[in-house]
């Protein structure tokens, strides 16, 4: 059964940034003292009595003590400017968790990711989980972002496609991109290249339009409406 949502207090133990305009934030929960989620899923922070912002889950379940939470901040709002002031040893109180975003283990069709720009966050943390927990299935992640230095997690995802074959893992830039050897062009297009030719499984994170184009095309394919999932960041 999925955790319901509640009143959680944390304090922040570190500060990283992932990219450019995507910060993450460790945090280490006091109440309650652990935290169970699933993979994929988000936390809603308050700003006010009607105004929330939402922060996806960077970590895994297997740490329930400690969390990660991550922030685009390129936006400026209210949000942003709250994410980039934080510090070791602010308190962070959230309601969470929540979102419908996580991997249906019992689906025996082989997964398609495709994540745009921020939405890596939930996706590397699906695949993560996945991956630390014994996954034996092929999958694959298309991953684009305009420039190269706003792919987070590259380095690290790099590795999880050497340690686990099964893993197929492609970034494109859509950009111009100085010192980038990898493949360039169209998100979308770079996931019809890469797809599984059989029935597959997407989970899709990143803006409307990316996520219409690729249900699009894999429906065009004779794929199933349902079989996409997905998370609109903007």
């Amino acid at each position: 059964m999925p955790a319901k949502p509640r009143e959680c207090r944390a304090r922040v133990t570190a500060l990283r940034t992932l990219a450019p305009d995507v910060l993450a934030a460790d945090l280490r929960l006091e109440d309650p003292p652990t935290f169970a989620f699933d993979a994929g899923q988000w936390v809603s922070v308050p700003f006010g009595p009607k105004t929330v912002r939402a922060y996806t889950i960077a970590s895994t379940p297997q740490t329930r003590t400690h969390i990660t939470l991550c922030a685009d901040v390129a936006p400026d709002g209210i949000g942003s400017r709250w994410f980039k002031a934080l510090a070791p040893g602010d308190e962070v109180r959230f309601k969470g968790p929540t979102g419908g975003f996580v991997y249906a283990r019992s689906d025996p069709r082989p997964p398609l990711f495709v994540a745009e720009e921020i939405g890596i966050v939930p996706v590397r943390a699906i695949l993560s989980d996945l991956f630390e927990t014994g996954f034996g299935r092929p999958s694959v992640l298309v991953y684009g972002a305009r420039r190269a230095d706003a792919l987070a997690y590259h380095d690290e995802l790099i590795r999880l496609a050497r340690r686990y074959p099964g893993f197929s893992y492609h970034p494109v830039i859509g950009g111009t991109a100085e010192g980038w050897n990898g493949e360039r062009g169209d998100l979308v297009e770079a996931m019809k290249r890469v797809a599984p030719a059989t029935q597959t499984v997407a989970y899709v994170a990143g803006g409307g339009d990316t996520i219409n184009r690729v249900r699009d095309a894999l429906m065009a394919r004779g794929f199933d409406r349902k079989s996409v999932k997905w998370e609109r960041f903007w």
